[in-house]
């Protein structure tokens, strides 16, 4: 199968556990209502356009809200984001897709590490997955330095990789940071570039960006991570208007893998 104009929308579903980052403590059920309520709000505009999307959940979320979880699995990707966000266990992999597999009655083919950090690929496969969607090939300070990676997917381990979406040559990352903190006419460009170049674009957010984190006394969060959600759902449902006129079409990453592979 040809892979052409897909564009690969997802969300990482965690507990909100940023601001931890910055020094602020945040007890589990607010992490867990901040991220709900975002959740909830890409939902709607999710249905609103009819599109679909792959949801990379930690299993501690889902355990929290198995029916959601399980009604979303009726319409979107289910895959796993490890089992709590702020600590790994090697036999979280396993323990991560058994658990939101026994939630939502359904295989788990895909795996996100948290944070993007660096994950063992023979360990994804040993642990049941088919791809990983955890490389963001760029160079972000302090977090990646990623240069060196393949920029579009390849298989390893026979595990298909499936890199964060960065331009050709300069590799200007197309994430949820870009988007909060650019102009949509840059975001805009950079998309036609790596479509013209790839033939799809991995875009990532979070649900908790879609709810309000204005609040810098309870946060504590830099001006150029916090929103108040309404900012980032318009930009979203713009940049989705924009794909639709451009005959874009929204797939899954298991999509992607079954067209790769």
């Amino acid at each position: 199968m040809k892979i052409e104009k897909q564009i690969l929308l997802s969300f990482d579903i965690e507990e909100f556990d940023t601001p931890l980052e910055y020094g602020k403590k945040l007890d589990l059920e607010e992490q867990l209502s901040v991220s709900f309520r975002g959740m909830n709000a890409i939902l709607q505009l999710l249905k609103k356009y009819n599109i679909t999307a792959t949801f990379f959940t930690t299993a501690n979320f889902a355990l929290h809200f198995p029916a959601e979880i399980k009604k979303m699995s009726q319409s979107y990707e289910i895959a796993s984001h490890g089992f709590y966000h702020s600590s790994f266990k090697e036999e979280d992999l396993l323990k991560s897709r058994l658990s939101l597999e026994k939630i939502i009655g359904k295989n788990i083919y895909g795996y996100r590490m948290a944070r993007m950090a660096p994950i063992d690929g023979e360990e994804i496969r040993k642990a049941g997955y088919v791809y990983n969607a955890s490389l963001h090939p760029t160079f972000i300070p302090g977090r990646y330095n990623n240069l060196d990676k393949p920029r579009t997917y390849f298989m390893q381990n026979e595990v298909l990789q499936i890199p964060a979406a960065v331009t050709p040559i300069i590799r200007f990352p197309l994430f949820w940071l870009s988007f909060k903190n650019f102009p949509l006419s840059l975001i805009k460009r950079a998309s036609k570039n790596v479509m013209k170049k790839d033939g799809y674009v991995n875009l990532y957010f979070h649900p908790w960006e879609f709810s309000d984190t204005t609040d810098n006394e309870k946060f504590g969060l830099p001006f150029y991570v916090r929103n108040n959600g309404k900012n980032m759902l318009n930009k979203l449902e713009t940049y989705i208007k924009w794909c639709i006129q451009n005959d874009y079409t929204f797939s899954t990453y298991y999509d992607l893998y079954k067209a790769a592979t």
